[in-house]
């Protein structure tokens, strides 16, 4: 069978999966759902400790206007991030896997910089960069920027040798071999990398807002957290969790059309 018809046949075990994959999704969301709310009921759970999830639904409608406005920010936030830290981590693979200079001086330091809990760091970003959008772009880069660089450069430096061989018969460019055989293989864990970085994003931008700032899901929770309102924090929770799975799902998208070829089993 020829990859053609190998990935028509992907295509269409996937789309006649899609229905039964979100109804089971559905059918453990809602006994989940079912037995929260149940057991806050059965329990009787102050509203502090433990909001129903029907008080949290109320919360998010009546309240939709304001947090909805405040998700906005963060998303902005989460999205510019994403496309800086994606860069930024693109760029540095492809310096590490054309200059060994840079593994060996650049690539421990980048290692190191990972050893640092966001936390430790978020503070003084905040000093550097303000209590504006900055340094909440700037938390969201840091974290997104290190999933990028591993992953792509891992894919670039596993290249296979025999694609690598081909090019040196043939006297290609180290520039040509970069750009049509070593590139284009990379791109799986390129979007590897991605796809965990869209899932990261979102906390970066919470740990700032957190720090520091006015505005945002993260200022929402803190105040919420200080006022022992739970049913807002969950709230904000619950935007927060589909803005992450909203992002992910348009990465996952992206990187899969990125690479056509590839071929995929659930």
């Amino acid at each position: 069978m020829s990859a053609l018809a190998h990935e028509v046949v992907a295509m269409s075990r996937a789309s006649s999966d899609l229905p039964r994959r979100l109804f089971r999704g559905l059918v453990t969301a809602l006994v989940l759902l079912g037995a929260w709310e149940g057991a806050v009921r059965g329990l009787q759970l102050p509203r502090y400790m433990l909001p129903a999830p029907s008080r949290v639904v109320m919360v998010l409608v009546e309240r939709s206007d304001f947090l909805l406005q405040q998700a906005w920010i963060t998303a902005f936030e989460t999205l510019i991030g994403l496309v800086i830290g994606a860069g930024a981590g693109i760029a540095l693979a492809l310096m590490l896997s054309v200059l060994p200079l840079a593994r060996r001086y650049v690539l421990p330091v980048v290692v190191v910089s990972q050893a640092l809990p966001v936390f430790a760091i978020a503070p003084l970003l905040v000093l550097w960069f303000g209590f504006g959008l900055a340094s909440k772009i700037v938390m969201a880069s840091l974290i997104i920027f290190f999933p990028v660089t591993s992953a792509f450069y891992d894919g670039l430096r596993r290249t296979d040798p025999d694609l690598l061989d081909y090019a040196w018969l043939v006297r290609a460019t180290p520039v040509q071999t970069l750009m049509l055989i070593r590139l284009p293989a990379a791109l799986p864990a390129l979007g590897s990398g991605l796809r965990v970085a869209a899932v990261f994003a979102p906390i970066g931008a919470i740990v700032g807002e957190w720090v520091g700032s006015s505005q945002g899901l993260g200022f929402v929770m803190l105040q919420a957290n200080a006022r022992a309102q739970a049913d807002v924090v969950f709230a904000a929770l619950v935007l927060l969790a589909a803005m992450a799975l909203l992002l992910r799902t348009i990465v996952d998208k992206a990187t899969r059309a990125m690479t056509p070829w590839q071929s995929e089993t659930d």
